[in-house]
Parts: structure tokens; sequence; C-alpha cells
């Protein structure tokens, strides 16, 4: 549970992410919490509400409105994804998501650069304990400096680093996340934010192929201290493509036992009237926490489910 400073920098910091997005020419939308059906995704255990469901994630309905003549759109969001408790994870979240037309995940790094550079001037003026005297952010008595340009990294080279085990193999075996989140996830972002870029298309149901590289999709994340603060992409936009891949998710949800989803007939209506897009989502509970320089997820909200 956070004091009162910690409220106060909350709410700074939320507030300091509304100036950057509208002094930008975004729009600030809102769109609907609980939904009938949700984007399928095998990885993510979505939390029933009645017969329909809590949103996982924004995204869905954010791509409708690009559909319907939105250029510019960020949304401050509370997410649900069932059985996800721990260090990093919580049932109930905050994420921040923004879409913009005519752009690509290339321009989604240099959003995330400015972003991040906007809150330190911010949060410096308030205080918080996970910033040092010079802008940078302290975890483990390790400074980070934040100064962009950030580096990228592709997920091949990463895995040749550090992986026991190549990525095909890994892929193969289907131990990519096992691999990724106990060999390699730890070394990433510890001298500045590190842009992870270039995943297999297997592993991103909702970017668009690299040209020139079919086998690879526009797809980033973003990681601070070993942490995986935001997760992005050039979208997908053809609708055709978009169902084959959801369909593929359907199946191995099913074959997981996961609650049975609708195909999201109306988005994928949508989807045919997007041209070229980009958006990316950003764990503002993570982000807050590393500022915050709290050691969870839970010490930088509000109330945690501990508090209640």
């Amino acid at each position: 549970m956070l004091d009162l400073q910690g409220l106060r920098a909350r709410a700074a910091f939320f507030q300091a992410i509304r100036h950057f997005f509208v002094d930008l020419g975004f729009l600030e939308v809102e769109t609907p919490i609980r939904q009938p059906s949700l984007i399928p995704e095998a990885h993510i255990q979505p939390l029933a509400a009645g017969a329909w469901f809590l949103q996982a994630s924004p995204e869905l309905c954010m791509k409708r409105l690009l559909a319907r003549g939105c250029t510019r759109i960020f949304q401050l969001a509370r997410c649900f994804r069932q059985d996800e408790r721990g260090r990093l994870h919580l049932e109930e979240m905050t994420l921040l998501e923004w879409y913009r037309q005519d752009a690509d995940y290339l321009d989604l790094m240099k959003d995330c650069e400015w972003l991040v550079g906007a809150l330190v001037n911010c949060l410096a003026e308030v205080g918080v304990a996970g910033l040092d005297g010079r802008g940078r952010l302290v975890v483990a008595d390790r400074a980070i400096g934040l100064s962009s340009p950030w580096p990228r990294l592709s997920v091949g080279e990463a895995f040749a680093r550090w992986s026991p085990i190549p990525l095909p193999e890994a892929l193969a075996a289907n131990l990519f996340d096992e691999t990724l989140v106990e060999h390699v996830e730890p070394h990433l972002g510890w001298e500045q934010p590190l842009f992870l870029v270039d995943y297999p298309v297997e592993l991103a149901s909702l970017a668009r192929a690299k040209p020139g590289q079919p086998h690879l999709a526009e797809r980033v994340e973003l990681y601070v201290a070993g942490v995986e603060i935001a997760n992005g992409f050039s979208e997908l936009c053809d609708p055709v493509e978009q169902r084959s891949r959801f369909t593929r998710e359907l199946e191995q949800m099913a074959a997981l036992g996961r609650p049975a989803l609708t195909m999201p007939e109306h988005f994928l209506q949508d989807l045919a009237r997007v041209d070229q897009a980009a958006g990316i989502a950003v764990g503002l509970d993570r982000l807050f926490m590393l500022f915050l320089g709290a050691d969870s997820v839970a010490a930088a909200q509000s109330f945690s489910p501990a508090d209640l």
C-alpha cells in the first residue's frame, strides 16, 4: 500500500503521461472493460465476469477506433488476467497503450525514449527513491542511464549470447518463454533500457511480418533492469491472416483447457479499414515500481491484494 508521498508520486506519474501524449496531439480514449470476447492469446488466462470477460488489454477496441478515423490515441486502462500473482504480476493492473496510424515499431521505440525522458523530469521534481541526482535509475545498487538513444538487440542475437539451447530448438520444444525468462531476460537493460526486437513470427500473432524476412515479426519489447516494461508491434492489418492466426490461438487455448472465446468478428471486420499502424502496451505498475525504488508491483499500487 502506498503512503501519502507515494500516492502523490503516482498521481504526478499519471499526470505526466497524460501531458506527454496530449502535447503530441494524441486523443485520450476509454473502451469497455467488460467484453463478450477478447483477443485470443494462448498464454493469457482471461478473467470471467459473468458470461463475458474483463479485458486483458484495451487493444481490441482501440484498434477498432483506428478504423473509425482516429489517428493517434492513448489510454490508461485497468486490465485483468487470471492467476497472475508474483513480484511482477497481479491479476489487476494498469496498462498504458497508444496507437498511431502510418507508423511502425521503429516509431514506437522513439516514443518510449521520449516518454521516459518526460517522466524522469517530472518525478525528479517530486522526488522518488529510484532516481539518483543524475537522473539515473538505481536498481540493486546499479545505476541505469536513461538518456536516449537506447540499444536494440534482436531475439536471435540475445539467444545466441545467453541461451543454453539454440533458438530453433527452444521453439521446437516449446521452451521459448521458459528460456527467455530464465536465461535471457536477467541480462537485459542494466546499462540502459534495451529494446528486444524481431521475434519469430509464430510468437507475435498480432504483429506484421518483417519485409524481406517473413520468419520474423516487427515486435518489440522494452526491458529495464531485467524487467519487461512494454510490448508493441507494427500491427498486422490483414484480416484474413489475422483470422488464421487467431484460429491457431483458439486451438491452443482449447488444448490447454482455457475458457472458450469466440472469434472477435467485429474486430476483424474493422481491421480491413486500417492500412498501416503501430501500437504498444506499457506496464505502468512495473515502470512506476522502478521509479519508486520498490521491489514488487504490489508495493507500487495504491492497494495490493494483501491490503484488501
